[in-house]
């Protein structure tokens, strides 16, 4: 089975039971030891609420017993959905597979990993229904490494920047949306990373909701070179002009180093009469390479988006499903 581009109201339409109020999609990979203790916290939490709801798990080609215990959850509420991908393909293509299976007026995302509380399910959902499109997930105090939140801090100016919204933590996974916000870039999403600063670079409306964090347990899925990847990913993705941007850049850089060379060569000329040309031109060379490396890495991804479109490869295939 490899459907990847069903559309919600299409499934509907096959004879599903009526819509909820509310879909909870939920990204899954090797989460055995969690995922069943998130089902009871998120129905404890949401049975609170006056609004029908369902939960849709979509694991990422876990290797561990994550699927088994979603078989077990589904076979005793049907409220509980799940999609298993015959491998892994990433966060953001798991993604597109709830979003395009979710029925609710209201959209919820989260990870599967229980570092945000789904006791902060209806703080998200209440944001929503007062007339907001995106109910933006905060982390105030995050437990992780500085390796993790100062690459974040990074990555987050740019997407500001080149969104122009306003919010502080685009990195978070758990965020609530209205279907309409949703529903103009569905068809980018997966593959282009950053669902909310997608939405919100639509013209969508957002508001911050701060929600308790906590430390991953284990090692983080994210190291500083799949970081630096990101980074590239989010200049490619949402900046318009990078090309031109850096030639600028390069031109600027190396007439500054330039004129300092030459300064600096007339000054040392004068004063001891004997200039290092060989180690400040080793300097200058170093820098402009360290420049068009950079430049050569951000066409590296312009190309691999361009060979994945021309091949026409699916962002996912399905292994199993239970509805």
């Amino acid at each position: 089975m490899s459907d990847t581009e069903v559309r919600a109201d299409e499934r509907l339409a096959e004879g599903e039971l009526p819509a909820p109020d509310v879909s909870i999609v939920v990204t899954v990979f090797n989460e055995a030891g969690s995922v069943e203790e998130l089902y009871r916290r998120a129905i404890a939490s949401l049975e609170r609420g006056p609004r029908t709801f369902e939960l849709i798990f979509i694991d990422d080609g876990s290797t561990d017993g994550t699927f088994a215990a979603l078989e077990r959850l589904h076979s005793g509420d049907p409220r509980v959905r799940a999609v298993r991908f015959k491998r892994n393909f990433g966060q953001h293509p798991a993604m597109h597979a709830g979003l395009v299976r979710a029925r609710g007026d209201v959209v919820v995302t989260m990870d599967g990993d229980l570092q945000n509380s789904p006791a902060d399910l209806p703080r998200l959902i209440a944001a929503v229904d007062a007339g907001a499109d995106v109910a933006s997930g905060r982390r105030p105090v995050r437990q992780d490494s500085w390796g993790r939140t100062l690459p974040s801090k990074l990555i987050n100016g740019m997407l500001r920047r080149f969104t122009a919204s306003d919010i502080s933590d685009f990195g978070c996974a758990f965020n609530a949306y209205s279907r309409e916000a949703l529903t103009p870039v569905l068809g980018v999403i997966g593959k282009q990373k950053f669902t909310k600063a997608l939405v919100l670079s639509a013209g969508a409306s957002a508001v911050e909701v701060e929600l308790d964090h906590r430390a991953r347990e284990g090692r983080s899925r994210y190291s500083p070179l799949r970081l630096t990847r990101l980074a590239l990913h989010v200049l490619a993705g949402f900046w318009p002009q990078p090309i031109q941007w850096a030639g600028v850049l390069i031109g600027t850089l190396c007439g500054a180093l330039a004129m300092f060379a030459g300064v600096w060569a007339t000054v040392v000329w004068i004063v001891k009469g004997n200039f290092p040309g060989m180690l400040y031109l080793g300097g200058l060379v170093l820098g402009v390479l360290a420049v068009q490396g950079f430049i050569l890495a951000l066409v590296g991804e312009y190309l691999g988006r361009i060979q994945r479109d021309v091949e026409g490869r699916p962002l996912y295939t399905i292994d199993s499903e239970l509805e």
